[in-house]
């Protein structure tokens, strides 16, 4: 039976991964930097700090594959006075340690949970692909690029197998950040001034991607690539509030304002990156993910809101 070590394993995908994992009778190994809730579904747990000085030789032990999920997170503010520095003493420094005590433990494959900022911030007509020269706009897709190059020296000098993902936005039940903003404000009923505002985004539902990780553990095809993965349908932010509101059970309240107008009074106090969020593009394209795997989103959009912004009862 193959053996796998998750890191980051409380994280928001690494809880779902390890869920899904059980579920498919994994034989598992779950780290992370912080003691795991009572209802973590992994007995073989670790605390293990992300950092270049770790000691990974007890958790790896008899372990065929590591997927790397911890990291430094991306923040909108980050307080730290040399972002990327610490950025990199995580990230690239923290990974490159973790695969090189992979490869003296005899790990077969290293899967690496990277990000379509590796790619850039947004997409103008035609959409990210997997072998486009990577373009990172931010201290945090700079340092997940510099990891996917640290990893790929460390493969090609030892001949450890290295898949590398790159999610887009990921979403699901007990998400943070500007997707859990936008669903209290939805569930409060507010109106809100989307209701001309067609951009195109691709999301990731935490289900399909870590579908596509367990594809990704023993899949002959997969060893060497780079795969861009999302549900497979891209949104507008007017859809978007829509599928919110479809999953909380309430009707979307939207104003129908003009794009330009917001992005203008957005500018206007210094509030423009967040525009671009709202209202550009970012387009994935997986067709590679799809022919190289035989992978397809097995999970619905729509069911994946409504899994993961109804309200437990």
């Amino acid at each position: 039976m193959t053996r796998v070590l998750v890191t980051g394993a409380t994280g928001f995908v690494g809880q779902a991964l390890c869920q899904l994992l059980v579920q498919r009778d994994v034989s598992l190994v779950a780290t992370s930097r912080s003691v795991p809730p009572p209802s973590f579904p992994c007995q073989h747990f670790l605390v293990a700090p992300l950092d270049s000085g770790a000691n990974w030789s007890v958790a790896l032990k008899d372990c065929d594959v590591v997927v790397h999920l911890a990291a430094r997170a991306h923040v909108m503010k980050d307080s730290a006075s040399n972002s990327l520095a610490e950025y990199r003493k995580v990230n690239v420094e923290g990974t490159r340690h973790l695969a090189l005590a992979a490869v003296k433990s005899g790990v077969k494959r290293f899967i690496y949970m990277s990000s379509i900022k590796v790619n850039g911030e947004e997409t103008t007509g035609a959409p990210f692909r997997f072998d486009d020269i990577p373009a990172p706009q931010d201290p945090y897709g700079v340092s997940k690029l510099e990891a996917e190059e640290a990893l790929i020296e460390v493969a090609q000098g030892t001949g450890m197998e290295l898949v590398i993902i790159r999610p887009p936005l990921v979403y699901g039940p007990g998400v943070k950040g500007n997707l859990a903003s936008l669903s209290s404000l939805v569930r409060k009923g507010i109106p809100l001034p989307f209701g001309m505002v067609n951009n195109k985004r691709d999301l990731v539902s935490v289900n399909n991607l870590c579908d596509l990780v367990f594809v990704c553990l023993s899949h002959n095809k997969a060893a060497g690539k780079v795969f861009l993965v999302s549900d497979g349908m891209p949104v507008s932010t007017k859809q978007l509030v829509k599928l919110i509101a479809l999953g909380i059970g309430s009707r979307a309240r939207l104003w129908p304002v003009p794009v330009c107008l917001m992005s203008s009074m957005a500018r206007l106090v210094g509030k423009g990156k967040l525009t671009d969020r709202l209202f550009g593009d970012l387009q994935v394209d997986i067709d590679e993910t799809r022919e190289q795997l035989g992978w397809q989103p097995p999970y619905p959009v729509e069911d994946e809101f409504i899994r993961a912004f109804r309200l437990k009862s």
